[in-house]
């Protein structure tokens, strides 16, 4: 069993555990313009609630539907997945690819597919389900995972790192080392900030998935708090569609419109 170790200083959440969750409000406003829309009595104040319940329930009940199981924004507010999302990074997130959910619930109406090595995916925090994580799939149902000297091996498969050449931020890399990483579905960008590391052999349970922060040094992922179970899977990340960060060298150009890899 991978011993979990002390967390690392950067977090991954995507909502912070105090916020009142926007979902559980959407429902609720969404059932009372529903129901308010149907009282018809000769008063005015009701007759001018009435009206105004039937003609912003139709938006709100798209809304809900479209956040509930099809695609839901998510803002990015910690470094854990430098450098394929950065802070301020604002994203989408595929919410029907692993299945057709109940709102404000864990149960799967639908199966769709299951996430594959690679993903970067949103997910329920195992440790408290009131907050949503992101990170990447590094091993799936079954896999044996090794961690050697900062080197990913899975089911005895090396996943080579290439070095590269690139015009990121000093300060957001910490002077690191940024590469390639490959598996055998996808290269995806990592960074290693010279740090000291640990080395595990793991071994992932069934419906479950291991997942690493692609910032490797700075990550509080699997290594700590072990896998995530398929029921707390929310969605795939799959594209930037603004940036707003006034502490980063980068405008709203150089990052949205990107897909993320």
């Amino acid at each position: 069993m991978l011993k979990y170790l002390e967390k690392l200083s950067t977090n991954s959440y995507l909502q912070r555990k105090n916020r009142m969750d926007f979902t559980l409000i959407l429902v609720v406003l969404t059932l009372f313009t529903g129901l308010f829309s149907l009282v018809k009595i000769n008063k005015p104040i009701i007759s001018r609630i009435s009206e105004f319940s039937s003609s912003i329930f139709p938006v709100l009940f798209v809304v809900l539907l479209i956040r509930s199981f099809f695609i839901e924004p998510y803002k990015i507010p910690s470094g854990s997945m430098i450098p394929t999302l950065m802070i301020g990074d604002f994203i989408l997130v595929d919410k029907n690819i692993y299945g057709y959910k109940l709102p404000l619930t864990n149960y799967t109406l639908i199966k769709n597919e299951t996430p594959k090595r690679g993903d970067v995916i949103v997910f329920k925090y195992p440790e408290n389900k009131n907050i949503n994580y992101i990170k990447r799939v590094i091993g799936i149902p079954g896999d044996l995972i090794i961690y050697k000297d900062k080197t990913l091996f899975v089911n005895g498969n090396r996943y080579n790192q290439i070095k590269i050449s690139h015009n990121f931020d000093p300060v957001e890399i910490a002077n690191g080392t940024v590469s390639y990483e490959q598996n055998e579905f996808k290269d995806y960008l990592i960074l290693n900030q010279n740090q000291s590391t640990f080395n595990f052999k793991y071994k992932v349970p069934p419906k479950s998935y291991f997942v690493l922060g692609d910032n490797r040094d700075n990550s509080n992922d699997s290594r700590f708090w072990g896998p995530v179970p398929e029921e707390n899977l929310v969605g795939k990340a799959f594209y930037i569609w603004m940036f707003w960060n006034f502490d980063s060298h980068y405008n709203f150009f150089d990052r949205a419109g990107n897909y993320i890899e």
